[in-house]
């Protein structure tokens, strides 16, 4: 009589599924799973009011942005340039493809550039941002300036020179902009 359980009870278990349960084993009350503190995750008090964000999340920000603004860009630059190619004599699988082809190849290009770009800009600002040890206007402005500079430096030093002012008044312009919606818009 080792075995207490009926052969009926054993047929009878094994053709229900037995459902799974991840906090079967957990002697924790269901309600402590899911309240986050709302403590700050910092050790200091000083880490707690800084508002920024560490240099590598500034860097995988700004680089996955563009990367993704970019490739999203190139896209649809490639659907008009995948249309403008079409030929009266193509059927609709060759249009698709030429619509395909054109919106991977350009949406890849831009991605790419543009992912260049966030990572130069990332980069020189959380650069500048740890050598002034101040967070102001003037660090994102240094940095774009810097940015579009490097980005065109292969190409001469008057193309490197006119890209980097372009680049400071893109980010000067940027961050007004961004302030001027933070006081004058209500959201």
């Amino acid at each position: 009589m080792a075995d207490s359980i009926s052969s009926a009870d054993r047929e009878r278990d094994l053709s229900k599924p037995r459902l799974y349960n991840p906090y079967q084993d957990l002697q924790v009350p269901m309600r402590n799973l899911y309240e986050l503190p709302t403590s700050p995750e910092f050790l200091f008090v000083e880490e707690a009011r800084r508002q920024r964000r560490s240099w590598g999340e500034n860097l995988t920000f700004y680089t996955g942005c563009s990367y993704l603004a970019g490739a999203v860009g190139g896209a649809g630059a490639g659907l008009v340039i995948g249309v403008k190619s079409f030929e009266s004599s193509d059927t609709t699988k060759l249009r698709v493809n030429r619509i395909l082809n054109a919106s991977g190849h350009s949406g890849r290009v831009w991605g790419n550039r543009l992912g260049v770009i966030g990572l130069l800009y990332a980069g020189l600002e959380s650069g500048i941002v740890s050598l002034r040890d101040t967070d102001d206007v003037w660090n994102s402005v240094a940095a774009g300036l810097g940015t579009g500079a490097l980005y065109r430096a292969a190409r001469g030093v008057r193309s490197a020179a006119v890209a980097g002012a372009v680049g400071g008044v893109l980010v000067g312009v940027a961050v007004t902009a961004k302030q001027a919606v933070k006081r004058y818009v209500p959201i």
